[in-house]
């Protein structure tokens, strides 16, 4: 039997939540959630901060062991400490608010992060749900229709869910597998993890399967980051792939 140490309570949301809640924070947050290494440099412009009050802000971020930090030559990069942290970032969006828009800047990250940007390793925005109504739509995902029931309470903003109990048909297995995902990803007796998008506010694919088809269109060119932190586009290759694959 698992001994329980008395002297500890229940644990104490609060402590690592006060991280979160400066907004300089959750923004350095927000751009490593995309599970890349970044600069203090480049986390002080997405932060809106000076080097120097950036480094308090990481300090913090560090002591609280939500990020960790490593040394190439003469930078320090840091990224977040465990990909659980991520699915709690992109958890804690899907039930914020949305900022008001007061820059042209943010008004081109907001116009990027809808269209396309990744999720706790997978696909999400419109790339993301539109990807998986063609899974849907082609006859390879069935149990659902890719919509979101805010009536239903496992489709919930707050969290991840498989309440449609979406499967992947054996033609929608045989598909992916020819195009290149691993065969330990295509159980068709499983339900399929799935996200309620934040902004499209419909399903896109999550998981394992959703991390595999996600890896497959980077390792194609379908897919590519850009300059923006969690941010991809679908490339001119991707959109004839698509055509041709759906």
């Amino acid at each position: 039997m698992e001994r329980i140490d008395s002297a500890l309570g229940e644990p104490d949301i609060a402590a690592v939540a006060v991280a979160f809640a400066d907004p300089r924070r959750a923004r350095v947050l927000m751009a490593l959630a995309d599970g890349r290494a970044l600069p203090a440099g480049r986390l002080a412009a997405e932060a809106g901060v000076s080097a120097s009050t950036i480094s308090s802000h990481l300090t913090i971020l560090l002591n609280h062991g939500l990020v960790t930090v490593s040394k190439q030559g003469r930078y320090r990069y840091y990224r977040l400490a465990t990909t659980e942290i991520e699915g709690v970032i992109e958890a804690l969006a899907r039930i914020a608010p949305r900022a008001p828009i007061t820059s042209l800047r943010q008004d081109t990250q907001a116009h990027a992060l809808r269209a396309g940007r990744t999720c706790y390793r997978h696909l999400a925005g419109q790339a993301g749900v539109e990807l998986f109504q063609h899974l849907i739509s082609a006859g390879w995902v069935v149990g659902g229709d890719g919509l979101h029931h805010p009536e239903q309470t496992g489709d919930r903003l707050s969290s991840s869910g498989t309440s449609d109990c979406y499967r992947l048909t054996s033609a929608g297995a045989q598909a992916l597998a020819a195009w290149g995902v691993a065969h330990c990803c295509l159980s068709t007796s499983r339900p399929l993890r799935y996200c309620v998008d934040w902004t499209e506010q419909a399903h896109h694919l999550a998981g394992s399967l959703g991390a595999a088809v996600t890896d497959r269109l980077f390792e194609l060119g379908w897919i590519a980051r850009n300059g923006i932190p969690r941010s991809v586009t679908v490339t001119s290759t991707g959109e004839a792939g698509f055509a041709e694959l759906f």
